[in-house]
């Protein structure tokens, strides 16, 4: 096995800190400025950008890379704020759908600025000067590549 070079070692170590640190700072500043957390927001955004503004509830778990009990708590939590409602499924009535309700899509409008200022800020602010063409697609690449959640990854038991 080949050793990783120094370069490698560098970049790698970097990435992982980075894949840490910035979700967390995301989150931070969506929770300080706007009391919401990154993965409702998330949530709130595919479900915007989705027909009809609804998502099975599966599709929701998928698009956010949760699991399914980690999209369904954050769907509980947002429905209690009135910003999504479940409905059965159109399709064929056995699962369930998240829809966005006008007011989820309301409070994404105004969550939307602040969280742009903080990918400004905390992502795109140092990525200055580099080929993001070619950075998105390497990165699109690692993610193809990984396994999808499990209920482990949520924090459940295994």
């Amino acid at each position: 096995m080949t050793p990783l070079t120094p370069d490698e070692i560098a970049f790698w170590r970097a990435f992982n800190r980075a894949m840490l640190a910035l979700p967390r700072a995301l989150d931070a500043d969506l929770l300080r400025e706007q009391r919401l957390s990154m993965s409702e927001y998330t949530a709130l955004m595919f479900l915007s950008e989705a027909p009809d503004r609804r998502l099975r509830m599966s599709e929701l778990a998928a698009a956010c890379t949760l699991s399914l009990s980690g999209v369904s708590r954050i769907v509980t939590r947002l429905e209690r704020s009135g910003l999504v409602v479940r409905e059965r499924a159109c399709a064929d009535g056995r699962g369930w759908d998240a829809v966005l309700t006008d007011d989820g899509f309301r409070r994404l409008e105004e969550a939307w600025p602040d969280h742009l200022a903080s990918v400004r800020r905390n992502l795109f602010a140092h990525l200055e000067g580099l080929d993001l063409p070619r950075l998105t697609a390497a990165i699109e690449r690692v993610a193809a590549d990984a396994p999808p959640p499990t209920p482990c990854d949520e924090g459940g038991a295994c």
